[in-house]
């Protein structure tokens, strides 16, 4: 899955939600029911996530999303499984290189000869 957020140190629930093409309210709702969620409030309520909240929501997305699991079922695999977050920054890593090699391709059939 490819989020497109820039290196920022906080990200706000809208940048989230969008980058991952989900609503906002299910980003809140995911906070509830995965204590590894921990987003920075500030005094008016707003979210402020982390990188480190992004790589969380990787892995529930890739879980829940993806992979089909239900909300316990993914909880279970969170607290269970430690080479989870790696399999999705491997995922991720793969489908940057498929992209540049998708680009590469494009870019050699365009070339007249």
């Amino acid at each position: 899955m490819k989020t497109n957020l820039p290196d920022k140190l906080y990200y706000s629930i809208g940048e989230v939600a969008k980058a991952f093409d989900v609503n906002a309210s299910l980003i809140r709702y995911w906070e509830q029911e995965f204590p590894i969620l921990k987003p920075k409030k500030n005094r008016k309520g707003n979210r402020y996530f982390t990188p480190q909240d992004i790589q969380h929501l990787k892995i529930i997305y890739h879980l829940v999303k993806e992979k089909g699991y239900t909300l316990d079922g993914a909880r279970i695999a969170l607290s269970t499984n430690a080479k989870i977050a790696d399999t999705v920054t491997i995922l991720d890593r793969l489908e940057f290189v498929r992209a540049e090699l998708k680009k590469l391709k494009d870019s050699l059939v365009d070339q007249p000869e």
